[in-house]
C-alpha cells in the first residue's frame, strides 16, 4: 500500500483553518458580498420576527411580548372571508397569465435578436427594449393611462381612424380589459431587461456547432431549434423554477396603480393588494400577517415542487 510522504501530508488542507486562510486571501471579494448579505439580513431575516403577529391579537401598545395569543384564529377568518375566493382567483389568474405570456417573451426576443446580423440595428433594438425596465411603475402606468384615455388617447384615436369603434372605449373602467392591459404593460416593461440573461447564454454557444450544422444543410430556423434553444435550457429551467416560486406574486405596484378604480376591484384585488388594504389602511395587522404568511408558505411549496420536477431533468436549483 503506497504511503504518503510527510511533505504531502503537510500540504493537505486542514478543514476550518484552510477555509479561513482562503477567506482571508479573498478578503476584497468577500467585502463586495458583505453589503448584499447585510441587506438580506436587515430587510429579509430580522423582520421575520414579526410573523408571530399572525398568531396573536397584536396591539401596538402591548407589543409582541404582551399581545394575547389566539392560535390560528386569523387564518380561519381569512379562509372564511367572503373575498377569499375572489382574491385567490385573481392572484392565480393574473400570475398564470404573466407566466404564460411574460416568461417566454424574453426568450423569443433573445432568439430573434441573435438572428439579427446588422449590429447597429441590433444594439438599437436592445437599448430601446431595455429602457422601460428603468422606469418606475408610476411613470409606466401614466403612459398606459394616457394612451388608453377617452380624451385624446392614442389607442382610441387609432381605433376610430380605422373605423373599428364609433366612440371611445373606457378601457380602465371595464373589468373585461383589465387583465390584458396589466399583462401587456408588464411584458412591455420587462421583456428587454429579462432577455439579457438569455442573450448571455446564447453568447456561450460554441460557434463551431453552427458551422457544422450549416455544412450539413441546416437552415437558420433549424439551427435555432436544434442548437440555440437546447443550449439555453439550463438557464431557462432555473428561471422557470424561480418564476413558479413567485407564482403568487401577481404584482403590487402595477395593480395598485392601474387597478385603482373601485369598479375593477373584482378583477384587480390580489393577495398583495388585499394585505395592503387590510393591514395598512384598516390597521388589522394580525389578520394581514396571517394572509401574507399563507402566501409565503404556499410560495415555498410551489418552489420546492418545481425544483423537484426540474431535478429529474438535471437542471434543479438544489
Amino acid at each position: 500500500m503506497p504511503q504518503k510522504s510527510a511533505t504531502s501530508i503537510e500540504r493537505q488542507p486542514s478543514g476550518k483553518p484552510g477555509n479561513v486562510r482562503r477567506w482571508l486571501r479573498q478578503w476584497d471579494i468577500q467585502l463586495m458580498v458583505l453589503p448584499a448579505m447585510l441587506f438580506i439580513l436587515v430587510f429579509h431575516y430580522i423582520p421575520m420576527y414579526g410573523v408571530m403577529t399572525a398568531f396573536q391579537d397584536y396591539s401596538l401598545f402591548k407589543g409582541f411580548v404582551h399581545s394575547p395569543w389566539v392560535g390560528f384564529k386569523h387564518f380561519e377568518m381569512f379562509f372564511g372571508a367572503p373575498v377569499f375566493g375572489t382574491v385567490m382567483r385573481n392572484t392565480l389568474v393574473i400570475s398564470l397569465l404573466k407566466l404564460i405570456v411574460g416568461f417566454p417573451a424574453p426568450i423569443v426576443l433573445a432568439l430573434l435578436l441573435n438572428e439579427v446580423r446588422n449590429r447597429a440595428f441590433k444594439r438599437t433594438i436592445q437599448t430601446v427594449s431595455y429602457l422601460p425596465h428603468f422606469l418606475s411603475w408610476v411613470i409606466v402606468s401614466g403612459f398606459a393611462v394616457s394612451m388608453l384615455s377617452t380624451d385624446n388617447g392614442s389607442v382610441n384615436i387609432l381605433l376610430e381612424k380605422l373605423r373599428l369603434i364609433d366612440e371611445p372605449i373606457r378601457f380602465l373602467s371595464m373589468p373585461e380589459y383589465f387583465w390584458a392591459i396589466l399583462v401587456t404593460t408588464g411584458v412591455w416593461k420587462e421583456i428587454g431587461f429579462a432577455s439579457i440573461v438569455y442573450l448571455a447564454a446564447i453568447a456561450g454557444v460554441d460557434p463551431h456547432l453552427y458551422e457544422a450544422a450549416s455544412m450539413d444543410g441546416a437552415s437558420r430556423f433549424k439551427q435555432m431549434y436544434k442548437i440555440t434553444l437546447p443550449s439555453m435550457m439550463p438557464v431557462i429551467a432555473v428561471f422557470f423554477i424561480l418564476a413558479v416560486g413567485n407564482l403568487l406574486n401577481a404584482g403590487f405596484e402595477d395593480i395598485l396603480l392601474l387597478g385603482s378604480n373601485p369598479i375593477l376591484r373584482d378583477v384587480s384585488d390580489v393577495l398583495d393588494t388585499y394585505v395592503y388594504r387590510i393591514g395598512i389602511e384598516n390597521s388589522r395587522y394580525s389578520y394581514a400577517t396571517a394572509a401574507g404568511l399563507f402566501k409565503a408558505a404556499l410560495s415555498v411549496a410551489l418552489l420546492a415542487g418545481a425544483n423537484y420536477i426540474a431535478r429529474r431533468s438535471g437542471n434543479s436549483l438544489w
